[in-house]
């Protein structure tokens, strides 16, 4: 039978909860801002991280990025081609990358390469009790543990942005100048003439950048929050992907909509 007052409590519930866990990730937020000195002093740790977070996600950024741009490239052409456009494909391909395409995949990638990786560490450490163990020994687990990594994230996420978006071009101009013809000239040029680097490449450098503090906020957050249990870890995971992405499809939309704002 149904109840609308059980469906208004429950909903009620849920609202509540969700309110109560956003105040607590902007409270840990604050609480990494302020133990983040440790990280830098100890640059070890982070450079470690930034290994662990960039250099161990190469091989998925660039394979993805090359087969984007090999894709973008060639329903560029053939759109292209109906106008008689083709020698701006560079302008195309180049301006899809650097604006959109290469910020958004390589941080929807670094959220399910990286920040399910962060969260699954954290949270089985959470779930052995070496947090718990490290705070025991005056060991604060967010300078020692949860800092690192965050700062790893935040400056992995831009230089694979970057490198996604070079591989991406590299592929444009693969498909469209060394298989189809394009003339290599005119790829070049006009891609040159056509990107602007205050409101095309350094706009894209804004949104990695803010893509990375974002998922590693919540890459940290959702295995310091776990549940600690195989299966609360696991489900832990899937949040981090899951309310990553919506994450940065929703900073995406506001962030372009400034961003245009600004450049018109």
């Amino acid at each position: 039978m149904f109840n609308p007052a059980a469906l208004i409590r429950k909903l009620g519930h849920a609202t509540v909860e969700r309110i109560w866990r956003l105040g607590f990730a902007a409270r840990f937020f604050v609480a990494i801002l302020q133990h983040s000195g440790t990280s830098f002093r100890r640059l070890p740790l982070t450079l470690r991280e930034i290994y662990f977070s960039g250099v161990l996600s190469l091989l998925i950024i660039l394979v993805s990025g090359l087969f984007v741009g090999l894709v973008l490239g060639l329903q560029g052409f053939e759109t292209l081609q109906r106008y008689g456009s083709t020698e701006a494909l560079g302008v195309l391909v180049a301006l899809s990358l650097t604006r959109e395409l290469g910020p958004v995949v390589a941080a929807l990638l670094f959220a399910s390469r990286a920040g399910s990786s962060v969260t699954a560490e954290i949270g089985l450490m959470k779930a052995t009790e070496q947090l718990k163990a490290m705070d025991m020994m005056a060991v604060n687990p967010i300078a020692r543990v949860v800092a690192p990594r965050f700062w790893g994230g935040v400056v992995a996420m831009p230089l694979l942005a970057a490198m996604f978006s070079a591989m991406g071009v590299l592929g444009g101009w693969l498909i469209g100048v060394v298989f189809i013809g394009v003339d290599d000239g005119a790829f070049w040029s006009q891609m040159q003439a056509g990107v602007d680097w205050r409101y095309d490449v350094w706009n894209g450098v804004i949104k990695s950048f803010v893509f990375g503090i974002a998922v590693s906020l919540i890459a940290v957050f959702e295995g310091y929050d776990s549940v600690p249990t195989a299966e609360g870890v696991s489900r832990a995971i899937t949040r981090t992907v899951v309310t990553s992405a919506l994450t940065i499809l929703a900073l995406d939309f506001v962030l372009t909509s400034f961003m245009f704002r600004g450049a018109s």
